[in-house]
């Protein structure tokens, strides 16, 4: 579905010059959008059926950080994971009362089961690879991410190592699956920087379809964005997902894509003033107009924050003041003769002395 959002930079100050700080979720032009709704309300029954069954075990354990579901579904067919006594199998699902057993170890998979969900935005810059570890030893997102006390983060798609700007990852994997189904069809939003000048007949193309070595694909919309010298800057925006389809557009009509960069994702776009390897986590308002985007419910947020900082830190000098106060109340004693002073500790002098100590 195609909808069209002006630049993030200038949108809300052509609605309110008061204002100089964009907000980070939009879903006004949403919700009028049938389609959509008609396909969360499939998905919503197809997943309320399955959940009467149970959720696999892959999904389960992946969701409570134990391993990816591609690890789990290893361990079951190398016959490390039992269910209830007997060997799993792909497809078994988890239900109330299930114990399953890892490796002859029991797995609290209970614990798994509901978490408080938690959606941050990250501001991935260029060099880094969306994977948790890379075997050519390359910077990856997921270690520039806050710790969470459990669970694992799911990154909400992936933008290529040349590619910067908004990445959202959450804990909850029902939101992950449907902001990426495409189902849903929700549309992201790039700007992207060419070299030379691009004809209107080529932009009509653009919008009308290329064909690529994977089949037609084509842009929702594109909007002129200003530029300087040979350098035009354009905000495009597509519905797929599919690998490098921005730079693969543009580099089949044979022109250089020199920067590249994802402003938005469906209603949420990239904070003002997030800066490179920054993370903004989405508040309670902004958490309930997405699950609500997508058809969940809304739940009390979580903060984020390391479990090595959970211990609270006493501040430098957080005693002084009542110190302070019992000098205080000390001296307005003396001055009214309810008690004398200790002379020990009123001829108390430094113990140092100022001959040249000798070495013995």
């Amino acid at each position: 579905m195609r909808y069209h959002f002006d630049s993030h930079l200038n949108i809300w100050k052509k609605i309110n010059s008061v204002k100089t700080q964009a907000p980070v979720i939009n879903v006004k032009p949403y919700l009028e959008d049938e389609e959509r709704v008609e396909a969360a309300k499939k998905l919503d029954a197809k997943i309320e059926s399955s959940n009467l069954e149970g959720e696999r075990i892959q999904k389960v354990l992946a969701r409570g950080g134990v391993g990816s579901r591609r690890e789990v579904e290893r361990w079951i067919k190398e016959g490390l994971m039992t269910l209830n006594g007997l060997p799993a199998k792909l497809g078994d699902r988890l239900k109330e009362g299930d114990t399953v057993n890892l490796r002859g170890r029991p797995l609290r998979w209970e614990k798994f089961g509901l978490q408080p969900t938690q959606v941050i935005i990250y501001h991935k810059p260029t060099g880094e690879v969306v994977t948790r570890n890379d075997p050519e030893g390359r910077p990856v997102v997921f270690k520039k991410l806050p710790k969470l006390l459990k669970g694992r983060w799911i990154a909400v798609g992936r933008l290529d190592i040349n590619t910067q700007g908004l990445l959202l990852f959450t804990n909850n994997g029902e939101l992950a699956n449907r902001l990426m189904h495409p189902s849903f069809e929700i549309d992201r939003e790039y700007a992207v920087r060419i070299l030379g000048e691009v004809s209107e007949d080529t932009l009509t193309q653009l919008k009308e379809g290329v064909q690529l070595e994977d089949g037609m694909a084509k842009f929702d919309d594109i909007q002129f964005n200003g530029g300087e010298g040979a350098n035009r800057w354009y905000h495009v925006t597509v519905t797929e997902g599919r690998n490098r389809l921005v730079r693969r557009l543009w580099e089949a009509l044979e022109f250089q894509v020199s920067r590249l960069m994802r402003v938005r994702y469906g209603p949420i776009f990239l904070p003002d003033g997030l800066g490179a390897r920054q993370t903004h986590e989405l508040s309670q308002k902004e958490l309930d107009d997405l699950l609500t985007f997508v058809g969940l419910p809304t739940e009390k947020i979580t903060p984020i924050f390391n479990a090595r900082s959970e211990k609270s830190v006493k501040p430098r000098g957080a005693s002084k003041p009542r110190l302070q106060q019992e000098k205080d109340r000390e001296k307005a004693e003396i001055s009214r003769g309810r008690f004398k002073q200790d002379p020990a500790k009123k001829e108390r002098r430094p113990s140092f002395s100022k001959q040249k100590r000798t070495r013995t």
